[in-house]
């Protein structure tokens, strides 16, 4: 019905003639216009009588123009800046908003160099008007982000009073420019920060990890606008990420349940999540986590990320059959596991078998042992980490090393340590290691003087004061 009202009064308008039209041009011709653009009924023969009766009004085309851009209508509003321009024929200033809409349709079409220069054309007429130095700035930093700061100055140099820092702010913001950004902020007072720009300053601090700075933007732009969901959300983040866990989890009610139109996402659930872990409330967080993974992901590998933190929050409360069922789950979908989540993984397996006895505990941690087995056929670049690991693992399965279980590993790595020209402490560390494993099995479990003069004198090369190995060659 109120779709049909608008129509008619749209049909009437037309089918009266110059009357429904104001003779003077007011601006009862742009509520007009916009009713319809509203009712898609803007055509040639529609907008003729208002082109007419505006000809010498270039604000109430300009406001024509802007109404048709904004329902991306950019033939109409080119017409109507043009016809803006030619009606400012006496005063070029009034042609400036004119310009910077043309430029704003260039910009639509992605022609950046054609959208500077018609703000460039709008600065020349009206050289006072922040907006078009603004939107030039926005347009040519893609060219040149010097370029587009000092046209930023010659504002400064127009407008002494004027907050242009928070201009190259936001520049510097959208050219992911974020320590410039926020010093560029930081140059202008907090009361003459417009909203964006105290929430430009905080998501800043936020990504360069300056968690202090963000807090203390985030809290000022909620003073003014405490529901403010974009800045209770980067509070919660901030504070998160600081430790400040009960402050954390302030912000998070705050944003959950007293913003404005809060679209929580899966991170807010993860940070939400992340805080309650902080403070040991695990099964809240959990639960958090699992909200998390109902959310909508625009890729899966966010996702996968979301699942390892739940299965880590798992191992955090040492339920290792669930840790290992999610991050198995995650291992599924992340679309580039790397050598570090498989070392995870194994290692869940181990800490699982803690828990386990007989023949349970063996099964666990041979299932650590094959993934281990599997890197070592797509990781050759750690061979040394992945026998030192496997190494462990067969010391769990044969703790009194009668059955000999840890043998090769340690052979290999002892083996690939020592014919490396240059060894740093950890190198040292794990041929220690390994050669005092061979100098007890073949001293206690498996005598053979020999093998165990061997390994001492490997030993010895890397530790000449090593007591062991030095009684071992006193071994006839």
């Amino acid at each position: 019905m109120k779709t049909m009202k608008y129509v008619l009064m749209g049909a009437l308008m037309l089918s009266v003639g110059t009357p429904a039209i104001a003779q003077d041009g007011t601006k009862a011709d742009v509520a007009a216009v916009k009713n319809l653009i509203a009712n898609k009924q803007t055509d040639a023969k529609s907008m003729k009588p208002f082109y007419n009766k505006n000809k010498k009004n270039p604000e109430n085309l300009i406001e024509f123009a802007r109404a048709f851009y904004e329902v991306k209508d950019t033939a109409n509003a080119r017409t109507a800046a043009e016809n803006a321009i030619k009606a400012a024929s006496k005063d070029k200033s009034l042609a400036a908003p004119a310009y910077i809409i043309l430029g704003d349709i260039k910009a639509l079409a992605d022609d950046g160099g054609g959208a500077a220069a018609l703000y460039d054309q709008a600065i020349y007429f009206d050289p006072k008007n922040p907006d078009a130095y603004r939107k030039y700035a926005s347009v040519y930093r893609k060219i040149s982000p010097q370029g587009a700061i000092s046209k930023l100055n010659d504002l400064r140099a127009q407008l002494p009073d004027y907050p242009v820092d928070a201009i190259i702010g936001h520049i510097n913001y959208i050219s992911n420019n974020f320590d410039e950004a926020i010093a560029s902020y930081d140059k202008v007072p907090q009361n003459k920060l417009e909203k964006m720009d105290i929430i430009e300053s905080a998501f800043s601090a936020y990504l360069t990890q300056k968690y202090d700075k963000g807090i203390e933007m985030a809290e000022y732009g909620l003073q003014k606008e405490p529901r403010n969901s974009t800045l209770n959300r980067l509070a919660m983040f901030c504070n998160t990420e600081k430790g400040n866990f009960d402050k954390a989890l302030d912000f998070a009610d705050r944003l959950f349940n007293k913003s404005d139109s809060a679209n929580i996402s899966y991170m807010d659930y993860v940070y939400y999540g992340n805080a309650l872990n902080g403070l040991k409330k695990h099964d809240e967080a959990i639960a958090m986590f699992q909200k998390a993974l109902m959310q909508e992901f625009d890729n899966k590998d966010k996702r996968a990320g979301v699942i390892q933190t739940l299965a880590n929050a798992y191992k955090g409360i040492e339920d290792y059959p669930n840790a290992i069922k999610y991050y198995e789950q995650y291992l599924g979908e992340v679309s580039k596991a790397s050598a570090s989540d498989y070392h995870s993984f194994a290692q869940l397996h181990v800490k699982n078998s803690d828990q386990l006895e007989g023949e349970a505990k063996t099964a666990a941690l041979q299932k650590a042992d094959g993934i281990y087995a599997d890197m070592a056929t797509k990781y050759a670049d750690i061979d040394d980490f992945i026998a030192f690991q496997r190494a462990h693992v067969s010391l769990f399965m044969d703790p009194d090393f009668k059955k000999g279980l840890a043998n090769p590993h340690y052979a290999k790595l002892v083996e690939m340590l020592a014919a490396k020209e240059e060894k740093d402490a950890t190198d040292i560390k794990r041929i220690t290691e390994g050669c005092g494993y061979f100098i007890n099995y073949y001293v206690h479990i498996a005598p053979d003087n020999a093998k165990a003069k061997e390994y001492a004198a490997i030993l010895l090369k890397v530790d000449p004061q090593n007591e062991a190995a030095n009684a071992v060659m006193q071994l006839k």
